[in-house]
Parts: structure tokens; sequence; C-alpha cells
């Protein structure tokens, strides 16, 4: 049986910076707060098979999703036997959250490393979801874990509505959960990150957002995906526009966070995972997943 991933959830990469005790503490709690879903990140810590198997040991009821397992550094038989192998020890409790950010150009060097992928992305992901789902796995059966796709563009959008069980987005205004839902349909799951400052002092709000922003104005595919819902060159500059950073990040109490997810399951969301946003990125906010728990019985 499938486990309903709730209405909402938490996003995070503050794991990686953290012992193993302190997380299994910190997801024990999160799911002791009512969250449906807890998403985590992957990037130069823990694997994330690894980090995703950890966590679902350390929680006993809510959903473990990898947002998202880069399937550019994972063979399709080593990517198939780990999601196998966390359906199994954790029925229905694990969705595995696929892609990367392969654009076209030159090979992506990540951290001084090349990512090993060549290809144009659409047809790159398809053919590694063919692949992926044709490996031979034996043993017993589990329930198979649910697969979703980090999709922005309109081809990549309509390929995991087709392919999988739906979208996971990350860094979007809700314009974006407008145009995905209406490119995916009205069947196919649509789970959208949306990083949340909790704090009223706008100085701070302000100063706390261009942090965040920072590495995203670098990435090709985030820009493109903004440029094509308006966002100029100029909204990234200096910092980028207050227009921009309140689009993609919201700040705010408890009331305004919460417009914000309404008006991302107003526009077609199944799902809402939030990120905590710090002006020390890499720690625990403890403090505000506690404080958003109120959230949870808002939305059901």
């Amino acid at each position: 049986m499938q486990k309903d991933l709730g209405k909402l959830g938490i996003w995070t990469m503050a794991f990686d910076s953290h012992p193993a005790s302190a997380v299994r503490d910190a997801a024990a709690e999160l799911d002791e707060l009512g969250y449906g879903t807890l998403w985590y990140g992957e990037a130069f810590g823990r694997d994330a098979v690894s980090q995703g198997a950890l966590l679902l040991d350390a929680t006993k009821r809510m959903v473990v999703a990898s947002g998202i397992a880069n399937m550019y550094v994972r063979h399709p038989l080593a990517m198939a036997s780990a999601e196998r192998s966390l359906g199994e020890q954790h029925p229905g409790r694990f969705v595995l959250g696929l892609g990367g950010h392969r654009v076209p150009g030159p090979p992506l060097m990540l951290g001084g490393f090349r990512i090993p992928f060549s290809g144009k992305p659409v047809s790159g992901v398809r053919e590694y979801l063919d692949q992926l789902g044709e490996v031979p796995l034996i043993g017993a059966e589990a329930v198979r874990p649910r697969r979703v796709l980090a999709a922005l563009g309109p081809k990549m959008l309509e390929l995991a509505a087709e392919l999988t069980w739906g979208a996971h987005t990350y860094f979007v205004p809700v314009e974006h959960t407008e145009m995905a839902r209406k490119r995916m349909g009205s069947e196919a799951y649509l789970a959208v990150e949306q990083g949340v400052i909790v704090e009223t002092d706008t100085a701070r709000v302000r100063e706390i957002q261009r942090i965040h922003l920072g590495p995203y104005a670098l990435a090709p595919h985030q820009r493109n995906n903004l440029g094509r819902l308006g966002f100029g060159d100029e909204d990234f500059a200096d910092g980028g526009s207050d227009r921009l950073l309140d689009a993609v990040i919201v700040g705010g109490d408890l009331d305004v966070i919460a417009q914000r997810v309404r008006d991302h399951f107003d526009a077609g969301a199944d799902h809402v995972c939030l990120q905590v946003l710090t002006a020390k990125p890499g720690e625990l906010p403890l403090r505000e997943w506690r404080e958003l728990a109120a959230l949870t019985a808002v939305f059901r």
C-alpha cells in the first residue's frame, strides 16, 4: 500500500552538514510534528540512496523522497536496484525523485568532476527511464516505489507525466505551477518546492533571499525557466530584483507563508514542500520547522 505524501512536506539540503545521529533525531522530530513527506537533496554529502535509508530508518510514518537523486552519476542497473531495495525495506514510504542539471553545451563539471552524461536533455532522460524500467531485478516482490522527475521546461514536464508518477519542481513561482499543471494534465502528481524565510523584518528577508538566489542566478536551466515566465536579465542583476526574489522565495509570518502555499494549491499543486532558508546555510532550522508545523493542520 502506497503511503499518502500529505499536502505539506519539508525539503532540505541541511542534513549533509551534520552527523548521522543529529540527522536521525531531526527526521524523527519532523515525523512527530506531522509533516507528510521529507524531501532531501544530493550534492557532495551522503549519496541519495544511503541518505534515504538513514531517513527511512529514523521515521515511522512519513514518506521520504529524494529531491533529487542524480541519474547522471548512476547506471540504471544501480538506480533500479537501490530503488527496489528501499521500497522493499519500507513499503509505500519511499519516492524516488530523479533528475540532474544537464543542459546543451560542453560536458557539465561539478566541483571539478565531469558528470558522465551526453545527449539532449529530454531524449537522454527518456532513454534513462526506459532503461530503468527494463532492469531484470530478482528477489521478493515489494511495493514498487513511485518515481517523480525533476522538471521545469514544458517538454520535461510532459515527459514526467508520460513516464513517471509526476514532477518535482524546484525554485519556481506560482505561475510555473499553473503552467506545469496545464502541461501535465490532471492525473500527474505535482510536488512543488517552496523556499520560505520565517522572518518579518523586510531587510533581513532580502538579505537571506539574495544569499539563496546567488547560485541559481548562474544556473542556465533556472534562468531559462524563469525567462519563460517573464523574468529578464535585469531581474538577476544586483542580487536579484524584488519581484524575482518575492516570486520564488516567500518571507514573512505563518499567515504570509500559508497564503503562498495556498496559491500553489490553487494553481494545481498536489503537494508543497517547504525549504526553510536562513542566514546560515547548512544549519538545521529546528526552530522554524517546529513553528511551521502549525500549518500541517491547515493543509490536510
